[in-house]
């Protein structure tokens, strides 16, 4: 069960496209946990940019198990983990969790098809 909007979540997969769809964003591997900091490392040139602000302040307005669940979407939808897997899933996210998940999340280059992915085993979808 999602206690975070659909609706935000799906805010966020819109900004994600929008951020990963710049020429200029090239983002080689995915990090594996939320306390990898080489993301931050590959997003700080774009630290200006509108969207990547937009999407973190989104991120940053939820409560931290709010971003846990949206980072158990993206692993869900990702394949790391089952729908009947999902309270491990968000185990982990709140061990793993930290100030920074904004960025852990745009860090991934498929994170809207990820989300998207994860949103609809929960049965909901984006229009």
């Amino acid at each position: 069960m999602l206690d975070v909007s659909p609706g935000i979540v799906c805010r966020l997969i819109d900004l994600a496209r929008e951020f990963h769809a710049q020429q200029e964003i090239a983002i080689e591997n995915e990090p594996q946990a939320l306390d990898d900091d080489w993301q931050s490392q590959i997003l700080e040139p774009h630290a200006e940019d509108p969207i990547l602000e937009e999407f973190c302040s989104v991120v940053a307005d939820l409560n931290p198990d709010q971003q846990q669940q949206i980072v158990g979407l993206l692993w869900l939808g990702r394949g790391d983990y089952e729908l009947d897997e999902w309270q491990d899933a968000l185990d982990y996210a709140a061990d793993a969790w930290n100030e920074q998940t904004g960025e852990y999340l745009l860090a991934h280059p498929m994170l809207a098809e990820h989300l998207t992915t994860g949103l609809e085993q929960h049965g909901y979808e984006c229009e």
